[in-house]
């Protein structure tokens, strides 16, 4: 099974995880679907907190959203 990597270099050389749902971008802030991290121990501990935030529920609503939203791609149209 291969996985995607979740984080990208940015343009001034911080790394930037970005959280999806299947091929949808989870918005964790208004118009904001990424978190900035200086350092590989920054983006662990960024990966730890949503790990905690998700076992508590705290993702849920956005979860839902994507999943909502693509879910909608497979629907038939008539």
């Amino acid at each position: 099974m291969r996985f995607k990597q979740l984080w990208s270099t940015g343009p001034t050389g911080t790394i930037v995880l970005g959280l999806r749902y299947g091929a949808k971008p989870i918005e964790l802030a208004k118009g904001k679907s990424g978190i900035e991290c200086s350092s590989m121990d920054e983006l662990i501990a960024a990966l730890e907190a949503i790990k905690d935030a998700v076992a508590a529920g705290e993702l849920d609503a956005q979860i839902d959203a994507a999943s909502g939203s693509l879910r909608a791609g497979f629907a038939k149209k008539k």
